[in-house]
């Protein structure tokens, strides 16, 4: 399997209990999407590692999940510090004007002139509003996620029309 195809979804912290679960800590925007988790991968350093998930639940900010074959702390010790990791085919699919971090880095960001302002490297995520991290020939911009600095997202042309606001280039 690429990794290109897979999105990550969370991050195993810790074990959970002498049973086999772990701790989660989510990087998505729905955490309800552990509930219908059937199957996930853990990015180990001997490459991909397929996981059947039976149960989740949620204690405070984490989601404690618990797989298939792995029922002793011992057995899911080797998981912690993990990147957990789905399929696109399983993925929730974003809504209208929702996009995958992933598909956003990398697209050029360009001014309402056409003229190329510069490559998204990353996306801030601060509650309010995501802020996309631009890299341009006069250094990094911070550009709000907002209707009136974001006017288009073309994913399959990997270009994102923008209007970068008074001042926040100077």
């Amino acid at each position: 399997m690429n990794r290109e195809e897979l999105l990550q979804v969370g991050v195993i912290t810790k074990t959970h209990g002498l049973r086999g679960e772990v701790c989660v800590f989510p990087m998505t925007d729905d955490v309800k999407r552990f509930k219908k988790l059937k199957r996930t991968f853990a990015d180990m350093s001997s490459g991909l590692l397929e996981l059947s998930c039976v149960s989740a639940r949620f204690f405070k900010k984490y989601v404690i999940l618990a797989f298939d074959g792995y029922d002793t702390i011992e057995s899911v010790q080797p998981l912690v510090k993990k990147g957990l990791f789905v399929t696109r085919s399983d993925a929730v699919q974003p809504g209208k004007d929702e996009y995958f971090i992933a598909d956003l880095i990398g697209c050029v960001a360009t001014d309402e002139e056409k003229h190329i302002s510069g490559t998204i490297t990353g996306v801030i995520q601060t509650g309010a509003n995501d802020v996309y991290e631009i890299e341009t020939d006069r250094g990094q911009v911070l550009l709000p996620a907002i209707k009136q600095c974001v006017l288009d997202v073309d994913i399959a042309s990997r270009t994102v029309a923008i209007h970068i606001l008074d001042g926040l280039l100077d």
